[in-house]
């Protein structure tokens, strides 16, 4: 079984990857009957002679191989027939801009294994690179606050080496004393913006004392979807009748906009769950928040601030919750955002090697083992006959939108 490490063609350029050179020589240590091959690239974290180092043959034409990892997107054009391929497709939830990508993927009678698929039995997903999502993220929102605010100035995270770097940096910045952070969801996003706030060494409160006390240090508070949602009737919050059906249930998250400064935006939102605020509750003489660092960016969606996607280049701009529009980021009276949504890129070593640890945990071993955990069967969108694949399926009318 020949696995290639493909080249990242997608803009702008991405330098994260599957395996790096040492997590190549693991595979390989652990299934001597796997062999690995690199495509070469020119923007890749870990460099081709590191990989040739490590003992791994870089080649320019990698169709030999049996097996396709990448991270983003593949352009059409790039895609080999009747390969497998794992990388981010982006098309699960039919999004209307990669439906030419699906569309050529079945005509090619390409095998597609979409990272986001892959999944345990109770569709909580395996891999991914959300902890890094919510490292630079919360990193990113206290750049933000510094900046606005002058009062101290850190680097931009695609400048520094690796994590270590970048909690050395926040080693030196110095928080306003009542400072108050909302922090949302209960995933590894959130988990990874945590990490950020603990190191700061901010102090963790309930919601109960979040809500009802003041504080002369900073604090932050960690909310899910009980808490930041409520039930129309009145009746008692279920979690899982929440995810199962939503539309019995508002938002409940003003109150927490009301005492805080800073929201980070870590959770995951479903389809048809109430927005956290609308563009009526920012306008609102009670909303407090002025700083949010929207790592999840659904743009439009359920925080209205998030009114586009910004740039690693430019990380931050303003929403004026008066006219709805936007402005610079340290406009006064208007919300900071930072929305960034390909945040993992700025820490590419670092993200590149834990999305590796998992990949070879939970995938790799499906190839030797006749898949027993059922991990490729469920992660297979198309099939090497040009069909989507049973699960999938409901995909079938966004690929022949057009035809």
């Amino acid at each position: 079984m020949t696995f290639a490490i493909i080249k990242e063609r997608k803009n702008p350029p991405d330098r994260r990857v599957v395996f790096s050179p040492e997590k190549c020589q693991e595979v390989i240590h652990q299934f001597p009957n796997a062999r690995i091959i690199v495509e070469a690239s020119d923007i890749r974290v870990f460099s081709d002679e590191a990989y040739r180092a490590a003992g791994f043959e870089v080649k320019e034409d990698v169709s030999e191989a049996d097996v396709m990892l990448g991270v983003k997107e593949v352009p059409v054009e790039a895609l080999i027939p009747n390969k497998k391929y794992f990388f981010f497709s982006h098309t699960i939830k039919k999004q209307p801009y990669n439906r030419k990508l699906l569309k050529a993927i079945l005509e090619k009678k390409i095998e597609l294994f979409d990272h986001e698929t892959i999944v345990k039995q109770n569709n909580s997903r395996l891999i991914g690179f959300g902890r890094y999502a919510g490292l630079v993220g919360a990193y990113n929102a206290f750049r933000a606050l510094g900046l606005r605010d002058t009062l101290f100035t850190l680097p931009k995270v695609e400048t520094l080496s690796d994590l270590d770097a970048v909690k050395t940096q926040l080693d030196n910045i110095e928080l306003p004393k009542g400072l108050r952070i909302i922090l949302s969801g209960t995933g590894k996003v959130a988990k990874g913006a945590k990490e950020i706030l603990d190191h700061l060494k901010i102090r963790e409160v309930t919601d109960a004392n979040y809500l009802s006390k003041t504080f002369d240090e900073p604090v932050y508070c960690l909310i899910d979807v009980t808490e930041y949602n409520r039930r129309k009737d009145g009746g008692k919050m279920v979690k899982q009748e929440f995810y199962k059906d939503p539309s019995g249930y508002e938002s409940d998250f003003m109150r927490y906009a009301k005492v805080s400064d800073v929201f980070i935006a870590g959770h995951f939102y479903g389809n048809g769950a109430p927005y956290l605020f609308t563009r009526e509750d920012a306008r609102h003489p009670d909303f407090n928040i002025n700083l949010v660092a929207d790592i999840s960016c659904d743009v439009d969606g359920p925080v209205a601030s998030t009114i586009r996607a910004s740039t690693i280049a430019d990380p931050f701009y303003g929403y004026d919750p008066k006219t709805e529009t936007e402005t610079k980021f340290n406009t006064p009276g208007a919300i900071a955002v930072m929305a960034v949504d390909n945040l993992p890129c700025e820490l590419p070593k670092d993200a590149s090697e834990g999305f590796g640890n998992m990949f070879l945990e939970n995938v790799i071993p499906a190839f030797f083992d006749g898949d027993k955990r059922g991990i490729l069967e469920r992660a297979k969108m198309t099939t090497s006959d040009g069909t989507l694949t049973e699960r999938f399926a409901y995909l079938q009318d966004y690929v022949n939108q057009g035809n």
